[in-house]
């Protein structure tokens, strides 16, 4: 094994010799010295490993509202990492540098659990994320870092894209405090073609989040022109959000950007974004936030019950606060979904690389 190397949990072997990863749905069966699709879960004689246990590409502070997550203590910092690798072959990757990687030594950043979980103490910090790439391939080391934050008071954030199987799914979110998952489209055909994956299992994750744990759970969807942003479709994707995760569960509607192997495209209009949130408004969904353009009625959480702005934010910034201790709307008294302090965190829009 390999100085990286760490044991990983779930695989089993198979009658022809191989070994088969059980992490997620691609089922990758390994010879020895194989690497499966995501690059970081690898055979090494006779088991699997991850190959990245106790290493980053890179520690920073953000706001707690970049992952994005508007219901859980708002305004307060975030301390967020990766480290290689992604189940999923995204042609419209943000963090392709990362998830693509295929060189050990772009992970410069070692710590142990522990040791992230003492600098999100000394920093300030209310949660560690996991996000950049998804946590699901390094569940291990992700599942050790969680124990290690709740031993010292920190709270657990993934950001994921939920193509997971079953069995580790339950593990590694009974160790989660909040979540948001990427439902990237709501046609298998988009999955397979833009993602290399299916639709199906990620809709499993979600339920599973919204109707079996007490995790918090936001979810987003990167609209894409002419790719998944239809009135129709839309329409689909907020109906079965309404329907199967209910309407407390926040929805972010994220304008794409040029990037990796969709650089031919357009952004995303603001229009489309505004489009898609009355939509989802009118469907009977509470919360739904527009991202990645300046839209300050798309920032604002509003009390279900009076309408009044309870949360107003301009980009990641809070501007005004009018919910009580309890996250009560300050004007009628309503019960606003989420996890919030009695005062709110005041960390602002600021991006803060550190080491661990």
């Amino acid at each position: 094994m390999t100085s990286a190397s760490h044991p990983a949990r779930w695989w089993h072997r198979l009658e022809d010799g191989r070994l088969q990863c059980d992490v997620c749905p691609r089922d990758c069966k390994l010879q020895d010295g194989q690497r499966g699709f995501c690059f970081v879960r690898a055979r090494e004689g006779e088991q699997l490993v991850l190959t990245t246990y106790g290493r980053s590409s890179g520690f920073c502070v953000d706001p707690i509202e970049k992952k994005p997550l508007n219901h859980f203590f708002p305004g307060s910092s975030v301390l967020s990492f990766g480290t290689a690798g992604c189940n999923l072959g995204c042609r419209f990757c943000q963090n392709w540098d990362i998830s693509k990687v295929r060189e050990a030594d772009r992970l410069q950043d070692v710590a142990s659990p522990d040791a992230i979980a003492l600098a999100a103490k000394r920093l300030g910090a209310k949660s560690v994320a996991f996000t950049y790439n998804d946590p699901t391939i390094f569940a291990e080391y992700a599942m050790d870092v969680a124990d290690a934050c709740h031993a010292h008071g920190v709270q657990t954030v993934a950001v994921t894209a939920g193509s997971m199987h079953a069995e580790p799914r339950r593990a590694l979110y009974e160790k989660i405090d909040a979540a948001n998952v990427d439902l990237k489209a709501f046609t298998e055909d988009f999955y397979a073609k833009q993602t290399l994956s299916h639709l199906a299992p990620v809709l499993e994750t979600l339920e599973y989040l919204a109707k079996e744990t007490k995790v918090w759970l936001e979810v987003t969807t990167l609209l894409i022109p002419g790719l998944n942003d239809s009135e129709r479709e839309v329409g689909e994707l907020v109906d079965w959000c309404a329907a199967h995760l209910g309407p407390d569960v926040p929805l972010h509607f994220s304008a794409f950007h040029p990037d990796f192997k969709l650089r031919e495209l357009p952004a995303t209009p603001k229009a489309t974004l505004v489009r898609a949130r009355r939509q989802a408004l009118k469907a009977g969904l509470r919360y739904v936030y527009t991202g990645n353009v300046h839209d300050a009625e798309g920032d604002a959480t509003v009390c279900p019950s009076c309408g009044a702005v309870v949360i107003e934010r301009d980009w990641y910034e809070l501007r005004a606060y009018r919910l009580d201790s309890q996250g009560a709307c300050a004007g009628c008294g309503t019960k606003v979904a989420g996890h919030f302090d009695a005062q709110p965190g005041r960390f602002g829009r600021r991006r803060v690389p550190v080491h661990v």
